[in-house]
């Protein structure tokens, strides 16, 4: 019996996607490792999130690190469970205590002055652990359990993730002024401010990308200005006009365009559109990754 060629491909896939996750999740330990063993655990600086709050336990009580990363992280994968799926969960969790090993087993000395250099020792220390925790999530787990929750909450509430995110890090950033000193608390902000943009970068890419929308009664002649004179390709959305600047209009077949480019060729597009038809209406929104097809220019000829 030939073996079926689409669950070898399905198998193939899967099995990259695997080996691809388990990568980027090793790789996201060891970043997180050395911002925390090389830079903030040795001199007392949190961060925010669960890690953050581990951080300042370890401080106030002096239980082990390791340990308390791994309890305070488990309410955070049950709920990752229940509103994600067994299988982040699992990755989760794995990713959690090879982070708790790590960091117990392995020892990082940073040649850094403690006493004059603690603005690089913030800022770097941010930037290793927002890596880590950017890597992890691309490979399908966290080892900070702050978004989990925050996802949860915000479905059963108003606010937004970003908003229980924020106030989550302000409980934990009062509380370290207080307890460890305002000082300590300054540089742990800017140690997580840091640490967050270092998570964007990684997950949302190198290159930024912007969608844009096109909505115009020269659609047709729009179409072809963007793949002759640009090189970029173009989703065409058929639609129905309805209310716009000159009031409410007969209900016609509309076309409306769908392309996508870099934020530096932004201002390159909408030239083109207004040349092609000034009183176009032009959306724009950011995306955080694309995949498949054609996203990078086409040769022109």
């Amino acid at each position: 019996m030939k073996p079926d060629v689409t669950q070898i491909k399905e198998s193939t896939i899967i099995l990259k996607n695997n080996v691809k996750s388990v990568f980027l999740i090793l790789l996201g330990i060891t970043s997180a490792t050395i911002g925390l063993k090389g830079f903030l655990l040795p001199n007392g600086f949190l961060d925010g999130g669960v890690t953050g709050i581990s951080l300042l336990t370890n401080q106030i009580t002096g239980v082990n690190i390791s340990l308390l990363i791994v309890l305070i992280n488990i309410p955070f994968i049950l709920i990752g469970y229940k509103q994600v799926s067994l299988t982040f969960a699992i990755k989760t969790l794995l990713a959690i205590i090879g982070l708790a090993i790590a960091i117990s087993l392995v020892e990082i000395n940073v040649d850094i002055d403690k006493s004059t250099d603690t603005l690089l020792i913030s800022v770097f220390g941010g930037f290793f652990l927002g890596t880590g925790i950017g890597l992890c999530i691309r490979g399908g787990a966290v080892i900070d359990g702050t978004e989990v929750l925050a996802i949860a909450l915000s479905k059963k509430s108003s606010l937004s993730v970003g908003d229980v995110i924020s106030i989550i890090n302000v409980v934990i950033f009062s509380a370290s002024a207080y307890l460890v000193g305002m000082k300590i608390a300054l540089y742990s902000m800017l140690t997580y401010f840091v640490a967050s943009k270092a998570v964007d970068f990684v997950t949302n890419g190198i290159e930024e990308y912007i969608g844009i929308t096109i909505v115009s009664e020269k659609a047709d002649e729009m179409k072809q200005v963007i793949i002759k004179n640009l090189g970029r390709g173009v989703t065409v959305y058929k639609g129905e006009s309805g209310f716009g600047s000159t009031g409410i209009r007969e209900s016609e077949d509309r076309k409306i365009l769908f392309c996508v480019v870099t934020r530096l060729e932004t201002h390159k597009i909408l030239v083109e559109i207004e040349k092609v038809d000034s009183k176009a209406f032009v959306i724009q929104h950011s995306i955080n990754e694309t995949r498949g097809g054609m996203i990078k220019k086409r040769p022109l000829h």
